[in-house]
C-alpha cells in the first residue's frame, strides 16, 4: 500500500495527522529514514531545511533546527536538548516487518526493543502484532509494527 492522500473535496499533500520532527542534521536524518528504513521523499523545501517523507501510509516531516534558533519561536516550547522527542513514540505500521528488521540487523542498527509478538486489546478485538523499536539519530522513538494472524 502506498500513501493515499487524495479526497473528493481537495487533494491533501499529507495525511490528516503528520508529525513534524525537528532534527539536528537533516542530511543524517534523511540517510537514516530513506536509505536505512525505506522512506521516500514526498516533497521538500531545500531553502527552508524541510522535507516530507513517506513509507506506505505513514508520513513524517523533518525540519533542520536553525543554527540561530530564536528564543521567541512559537514552534519551540523548550530547549532542544538531546535526545529529542522524550515522552513520545511513533508507531509506524508496515507490510513486511521481517524484511525491515533484517535490513536493520545487517546494518548493525541498535534496537531499543527486539522483534517481539504481542497482543493488544482494541475495543472488542484482540490484535496480534509483531513489532520492534529503535531510536532515530536525534533520539525520537520509532516503533514499527505489523498486524499478524493470531
Amino acid at each position: 500500500k502506498q500513501l493515499s492522500l487524495t479526497s473528493k473535496a481537495m487533494p491533501r499533500p499529507l495525511p490528516a495527522l503528520t508529525p513534524e520532527l525537528l532534527v539536528h542534521n537533516l542530511s543524517i536524518s534523511l540517510g537514516f529514514y530513506c536509505d536505512l528504513l525505506g522512506f521516500k521523499v514526498l516533497f521538500e523545501r531545500v531553502e527552508q531545511g524541510f522535507v516530507a517523507i513517506g513509507l506506505g501510509e505513514a508520513a513524517l516531516m523533518l525540519e533542520q533546527i536553525a543554527d540561530n534558533q530564536d528564543n521567541d519561536d512559537p514552534w519551540v516550547v523548550g530547549p532542544l536538548d538531546a535526545p529529542l522527542g522524550r515522552g513520545i513514540n511513533l508507531q509506524i505500521t508496515v507490510d513486511d516487518i521481517e524484511r525491515l528488521h533484517q535490513r536493520l540487523l545487517s546494518s548493525d542498527q541498535r534496537l531499543r526493543l527486539p522483534l517481539e509478538d504481542l497482543s493488544y486489546q482494541a475495543g472488542a478485538q484482540l490484535l496480534n502484532v509483531r513489532q520492534f523499536m529503535l531510536q532515530d539519530p536525534d533520539g525520537y522513538l520509532l516503533r514499527f509494527s505489523q498486524i499478524v494472524k493470531g
